[in-house]
């Protein structure tokens, strides 16, 4: 799950993912257990020590304290927009990259 959630996004700006600004567009890994949090300092740690990405991770690492639902107009934003500007340019290159890079681990959703 890790290497999926940092090959999909920019784990180095801060507060920022393409256009989108602000900390709601932060990289953060919300754990419940110590034991998710352990795996994501190794795994991040990994990271660094190998310099993947050449600059440094900004991803926060916090425990899951609420979760909130996102408003009803950003569920299944996706599914509901792909013909939208934001979903041709910003979600369906990383939808690419995911399928592409991880396709043994998706569903086979035609079944």
């Amino acid at each position: 799950m890790f290497s999926v959630f940092f090959a999909t996004h920019d784990p180095t700006t801060l507060n920022r993912q393409g256009n989108d600004i602000g900390t709601q567009y932060r990289s953060i890994i919300l754990y419940t257990t110590g034991e998710q949090k352990a795996e994501a300092e190794i795994f991040m740690k990994k990271l660094r020590d190998d310099a993947v990405f050449g600059k440094p991770i900004v991803t926060e690492l916090k425990p899951l304290d609420v979760f909130y639902p996102a408003e009803e107009y950003h569920q299944d934003y996706y599914d509901r927009n792909q013909g939208e500007p934001y979903c041709q340019f910003i979600i369906d290159p990383k939808i690419a990259k995911l399928r592409q890079k991880f396709s043994h681990l998706l569903k086979d959703l035609a079944a």
